[in-house]
């Protein structure tokens, strides 16, 4: 276990300063609110998405960190995210124009996971859009992602609007900041902080609006990256610091069960739930077919097939795509986005997207795209990494068993 562990903390470590490291100069990187913050504790500040991130924090390995967000409960900054309203009575149609998801059938409040795609069926981006009672819809995309998503929406905006003299506006949240609280004592923690909040009554990918008199209003949302039970907070930027404060000092029967998390954990937590980073695992070239996520489209969207490349993705949905993503395991040194997939023979038929030492199941997994007809689960394969060969097999995603809160029926 112990070479294990030192096997993890490499990789990780490799991952961050390669992967993690876009900006060439850490001056020109913005700043979330909580900077300040993740200094005092010792986060080791890296380049992310245009930002500077905690990637880990000293004295934690990565791999305690990991499994105390899986038995207890971590704080992590995600301010780095863009958050948006969508305003106007035509939101729901304008934003449908966009996305694949049914928007029409949510509830007050509820929200889902959907996708912006092009005419050709890519992935632009992967988002969150909750269907708020105020009138308008919240929407969380991604950091990396955040130019590019709103350049995007202003130019489809102008065509819809001349098109349909429709009443739709954006609104970025400029001011706000967000954080996400992720373990399975989340609600233990924060259910004292947050009177007007009942997490009993607040189901996975629901969101309330809350005045937490000394930072403000904030919206909960009963989602997060790690396949644990967990929320999202936006708070107004201002009060953000003192929020994690809070939360970091919140004991349970007087003991301390929160702890500071960063993005190497945040990566290798999501790997287990199976869950996609956008530009390893999906891009604008990859249809939601292909990712395995068909899930996100909504019936009434696939009978009347009006989003961007709806005619490639259903076409695919029916005949089948030629690649599919999958999971897998493996024997001896990891695997990592590149790695090379072969079949028994030794042929090359894919690459892996996203891979890691498994903290929880104390193996290597990974996610990565092959051809329809080798994605069975049980199928054998061998993972080229370096000048290496090793054993591998398909197995069903999630790896580690999710633990998203549902009311009882």
């Amino acid at each position: 276990m112990q070479r294990f562990a030192r096997v993890f903390a490499l990789g990780v470590r490799y991952n961050s300063c390669r992967g993690l490291a876009t900006d060439a100069n850490a001056a020109k990187c913005k700043r979330t609110s909580l900077y300040d913050f993740h200094v005092k504790h010792n986060g080791k500040m890296v380049p992310f998405a245009g930002y500077l991130m905690p990637v880990s924090y000293a004295g934690e390995s990565t791999i305690e960190s990991h499994m105390h967000t899986r038995t207890k409960v971590s704080v992590f900054d995600v301010s780095h995210m863009l958050q948006f309203h969508v305003h106007g009575k035509d939101r729901i149609k304008f934003f449908e124009s966009l996305v694949v998801s049914d928007l029409q059938v949510l509830k007050s409040n509820q929200g889902t996971l959907t996708l912006f795609t092009n005419e050709q069926g890519g992935i632009i981006d992967d988002l969150i859009v909750t269907n708020t009672d105020k009138g308008h819809l919240y929407v969380v995309s991604n950091a990396a992602c955040a130019d590019k998503d709103l350049e995007h929406i202003q130019s489809k905006l102008q065509e819809f609007r001349t098109k349909h003299s429709a009443d739709v506006a954006i609104e970025v949240l400029e001011d706000y900041s967000l954080i996400a609280v992720q373990g399975p004592l989340m609600a233990h923690v924060l259910q004292p902080l947050m009177d007007y909040v009942d997490f009993k009554k607040l189901p996975f990918m629901t969101s309330t609006l809350t005045n937490l008199s000394e930072f403000g209003i904030c919206r909960v949302t009963r989602c997060g990256y790690t396949g644990e039970d967990g929320v999202e907070i936006s708070v107004p930027s201002k009060t953000a610091q003192e929020l994690a404060e809070c939360i970091l000092a919140a004991r349970i029967d007087g003991e301390s069960v929160v702890k500071l998390a960063g993005l190497g954990v945040r990566d290798s937590l999501r790997l287990e739930a199976g869950l996609c980073l956008y530009g390893n695992d999906i891009d604008d070239t990859t249809t939601p077919v292909e990712a395995g996520l068909l899930w996100t489209i909504g019936k009434r969207r696939r009978e009347l097939p009006d989003f961007p490349g709806a005619d490639i993705i259903l076409s695919e949905i029916k005949n089948k795509p030629r690649r599919k993503r999958v999971g897998i395991i493996s024997s001896g040194r990891p695997s990592r986005q590149g790695s090379v997939i072969l079949d028994t023979d030794g042929a090359e038929v894919g690459k892996v997207t996203s891979g890691c030492p498994s903290p929880s199941l104390s193996t290597n997994i990974a996610m990565g795209y092959v051809p329809t007809h080798l994605s069975k689960v049980g199928t054998e394969i061998k993972l080229k990494i370096g000048k290496q060969i090793e054993s591998g097999k398909i197995v069903k995603m999630p790896f580690v068993k999710t633990n998203y809160f549902n009311l009882s029926v």
